[in-house]
């Protein structure tokens, strides 16, 4: 699944991986949210809702460069650093082709669906 996205206005390559999650996140685009850091490995933004997370796949660690929801807190998040070990709370729902740096200095994401 497709979707254009832009960290502080620079485009940058991105897919959903087709899980149930990420296409109930992509009923909520477009989106334009606010990034903080967490933790020094990734950067998160709450989403307008929770994500319905039924049927999600067998959990993985997130890799640099994943684009993950976070079910606890219902927010979004963008490692720039590999994740911790692999947890049935932090669903991967695809990724972006941005280098670590990049993301690491990432403040502000805009998504869209693709064309």
């Amino acid at each position: 699944m497709d979707i254009r996205v832009t960290l502080d206005g620079r485009p940058v390559g991105a897919t959903l991986n087709g899980s149930p999650a990420s296409r109930d996140f992509a009923e909520l685009l477009p989106l334009a949210l606010d990034l903080t850091d967490f933790h020094g490995i990734e950067r998160v933004a709450d989403l307008p809702r929770k994500l319905d997370t039924a049927g999600a796949p067998e959990p993985t660690a997130a890799k640099t460069g994943d684009l993950a929801y976070y079910a606890p807190w219902g927010n979004l998040a963008l490692f720039y650093q590999n994740g911790p070990a692999a947890s049935a709370d932090l669903l991967i729902l695809g990724h972006l082709d941005v280098g670590a740096d990049q993301l690491g200095r990432a403040r502000r994401i805009t998504i869209t669906a693709a064309p």
